[in-house]
């Protein structure tokens, strides 16, 4: 008696139909689900196109590629400079790369949990600076780094205790998980990895040639010739120029750099796979000379 199991000739009670107004609640609910499957697949569809040809950029180093949007490369263009600025290792921008792309996506967020704000998601409570000091990249790397070097042993720790001893998060492990894509950043940013970063771009707006040379001067602290649309930077050593190379593509969607010569490279701005990877000039230039050609 109460026995769900099935009787010779009957129906168990699993196995009865369902009354009409659980019928149709079972019917909505699944029919929400295949709703919400199909706008996640739409998504994905978007995510795929997206990614396939409209503006992005890759970074190569050490047989790894990964890919991002200029805004992610232009904020981890920025990071990076911070940390040449400073004479900081490469391994500095590594953990501060894959901290920024834990906390924020490597996005300058104006919203966060609690007051969190930024690249690294900076409390202003926690004396991290104001909202707008933080929302300000270069300052918000600047206080990520004060705080890293008072980190002992940082350049050979695991990232998650290092980035943790920063930050202080509520998910410590998270940060390994973008370790291997702020190498490959960092690597190319930082010069190590030549010809490492390419971006596909559409149409540049008209550049002002004063504005990135002050960009450059603040950020990279090299100093850039101006003659018919171009920037021209002397630097001592083919790292250094790989550094403002790679910065300058990294940059090219904000500042309107539309070509990049460096060595017997070019990278050339333009809305095909080829901007993706820097072209072989058959030029014997000067490899430690750059020059970024301008949007008129």
């Amino acid at each position: 008696m109460g026995s769900s199991r099935p009787v010779a000739g009957g129906t168990s009670r699993a196995a009865r139909p369902l009354p009409v107004g659980r019928y149709r609640l079972r019917r909505l609910l699944i029919g929400s689900a295949v709703a919400a499957l199909l706008v996640a697949l739409a998504g994905l569809g978007l995510f795929t196109v997206r990614w396939a040809s409209g503006p992005t950029c890759q970074a190569r180093a050490g047989g790894s590629t990964f890919a991002f949007t200029p805004e992610q490369t232009g904020h981890a263009a920025t990071i990076t400079a911070e940390a040449i600025r400073r004479g900081l290792p490469a391994r500095a921008a590594t953990i501060a790369l894959a901290t920024a792309l834990q906390e924020s996506g490597l996005r300058n967020l104006d919203y966060g949990d609690r007051d969190s704000v930024g690249l690294f998601q900076q409390r202003p409570s926690q004396g991290w600076g104001s909202v707008p000091q933080i929302m300000d990249p270069t300052y918000a790397a600047g206080a990520f780094y004060d705080a890293l070097v008072k980190v002992d042993d940082y350049e050979s720790r695991p990232i998650t205790e290092v980035a943790q001893e920063v930050q202080r998060s509520a998910f410590p492990t998270a940060y390994a998980d973008h370790e291997g894509e702020g190498r490959v950043l960092a690597s190319t940013l930082t010069g190590h990895s030549p010809a490492g970063l390419g971006c596909r771009l559409g149409r540049a707006a008209a550049a002002d040639p004063a504005q990135v040379s002050a960009v450059l001067g603040a950020q990279l602290g090299v100093s850039a010739t101006a003659s018919r649309g171009a920037l021209t930077v002397h630097t001592s050593t083919a790292t250094r120029a790989w550094q403002v190379a790679s910065w300058a593509v990294a940059q090219a969607e904000r500042y309107g750099i539309v070509a990049v010569d460096v060595a017997d490279k070019r990278w050339e701005r333009a809305a095909a796979g080829a901007s993706l990877v820097w072209q072989d000039t058959q030029e014997s230039a000067d490899g430690t000379t750059v020059t970024l050609h301008l949007a008129p």
